[in-house]
């Protein structure tokens, strides 16, 4: 049975482990990696450690879709809807772009709620916090190495992390990649921005008409979202959850400082967005076990690419 090791949990490695699934006629040991604690990669949903109905999407916020991919991907969006995984978003998002033929989407469950769908369909074996450093050809098998443990060896690898961690991996790999493929690699650019996570407490109202909101005359906050406002989710028994988006340029001005630095920034701008709301959220949770502190800042990465 050949061992397949997939590198990346997020949406790309996800779908590629549901379709090798579905598509190979021969036996498989699917294997899926991720450095991160969870599945999700840029479509990442964050739980409250008080309650984890109450959650969050820190990365991407709904999904798009285009007449082009609507009649291309049709089937996935068919199974997404009928398990329930998406339903139309049909919240108010102020400052949104729509083009003729485009729908949006929402996840109920979060927007990570996809990823784990895939994963959950491929059948593969899922081991986060694996950071694979080298990739080195033995005995016509490939080695991959991580910063602990001993070498695994696969009959397929494939690599689905972010281009800048490819391109930092060692071993044989390296000798694989054509000067030209290298140069297409290396002309992504990236950028960041810097998401904030708050949960409330059950019984908060967040009195606005919208349940998104793009800005565009902040230099901090490009957008806001009530989370469970956008996927039409009320209940007396979880309080609400918002996330704030940074502008690119901010985040890349920020880049290198800490994360309570960039906290406090954000709540500065959010205060004149939304008056009063700072003294509703909880800004630590000194009895709980976890060692995670909310809110949650997260740094996600916007990819270009040039070929």
């Amino acid at each position: 049975m050949a061992r397949v090791l997939i590198v990346g949990a997020g949406l790309t490695g996800s779908l590629c482990a549901a379709l090798l699934r579905r598509e190979t006629a021969r036996p498989l040991h699917l294997t899926v990696w991720d450095k991160a604690g969870d599945s999700g990669g840029r479509m990442i949903t964050a739980s409250s450690p008080h309650n984890s109905q109450c959650t969050v999407d820190l990365g991407a916020q709904y999904i798009t879709c285009t007449s082009h991919h609507a009649k291309k991907h049709q089937s996935f969006y068919d199974e997404l809807l009928a398990h329930g995984v998406l339903k139309p978003l049909t919240s108010p998002i102020e400052g949104m772009v729509m083009k003729d033929g485009e729908c949006n989407f929402v996840a109920p469950q979060g927007v990570s709620s996809i990823i784990k769908h895939y994963l959950k369909e491929s059948g593969a074996d899922i081991c986060f916090r694996q950071c694979v450093t080298q990739i080195n050809l033995r005995n016509d098998k490939w080695e991959v190495s991580k910063e602990t443990g001993s070498p695994e060896q696969f009959d397929i690898v494939v690599l689905t992390m972010p281009v800048p961690q490819i391109l930092q991996l060692q071993g044989d790999i390296t000798n694989l990649i054509s000067e030209r493929q290298r140069q297409q690699l290396e002309s992504v650019s990236y950028s960041s921005r810097y998401a904030l996570g708050l949960f409330y407490e059950a019984g908060t109202k967040i009195d606005v008409p919208w349940a998104g909101q793009y800005i565009t005359s902040n230099p901090c906050i490009r957008f806001i979202s009530i989370d469970n406002k956008k996927r039409n989710i009320e209940s007396s028994e979880i309080g609400p959850s918002l996330v704030v988006h940074t502008t690119v340029p901010f985040g890349v001005t920020h880049l290198e400082h800490s994360t309570e630095d960039v906290q406090e920034l954000i709540f500065q701008q959010l205060e004149d967005i939304l008056p009063g709301y700072k003294c509703c959220y909880q800004l630590s949770w000194p009895n709980d076990s976890s060692s995670q502190t909310f809110p949650r800042v997260w740094r996600g990465w916007i990819y270009s690419v040039q070929l």
